[in-house]
């Protein structure tokens, strides 16, 4: 039984990995990052391989946004600087609001593995819907620098002095 009212037990999560060319055989970020979510204690609700395409990553976002079971997406992949690269010209428009501060922490951390190179990251977070959207990079090291070392503690609901389970009840209030 939960603590709080309306703070879900366990947290239902998504998972994209965009790509137009990765594949169920091939992708290592997606099954990485699902693996790392079930072992935090969370569910894996869904999860889908898009192409860089806005309207496609639009369209499967837009679902999991009005699915109820669905709290958190994670993508991986298209967050760089290349002509393909468009997950963030995807899911910004879709946020009610930008997390900007996952951006700065995710740059801080990404810089002890890669030094400067992660200004080529464009990751970003935000809430759409009453659903947190976080995209990532898509390589393995971005995503574990991401999901290890700053996503799985916001999505602890015992992380003090805050986190971001205790806020989803209030995500869609005015």
């Amino acid at each position: 039984m939960s603590e709080t009212p309306n703070i879900p037990e366990t947290l239902g999560f998504a998972v994209m990995t965009v790509s137009d060319t990765r594949t169920e055989e091939t992708d290592q970020t997606g099954p990485w990052l699902r693996e790392a979510i079930t072992a935090d204690g969370h569910a894996i609700v869904d999860h889908a391989i898009t192409p860089d395409d806005i309207d496609a990553i639009q369209a499967q976002m837009r679902a999991w946004i009005d699915d109820p079971r669905i709290h958190a997406i994670i993508s991986t992949g298209g967050t760089g600087i290349t002509g393909r690269d468009v997950t963030p010209e995807a899911v910004r428009p879709l946020f009610d609001k930008e997390i900007d501060g996952f951006a700065v922490v995710f740059h801080q951390i990404s810089f002890q593995s890669v030094g400067v190179s992660t200004l080529q990251s464009r990751a970003c977070g935000g809430i759409a819907g009453g659903t947190y959207i976080f995209a990532v990079p898509g390589s393995k090291g971005g995503c574990k620098d991401a999901w290890n070392q700053v996503l799985r503690h916001e999505f602890d609901r015992t992380h003090k002095p805050c986190n971001l389970v205790e806020l989803i009840p209030r995500l869609t209030e005015r």
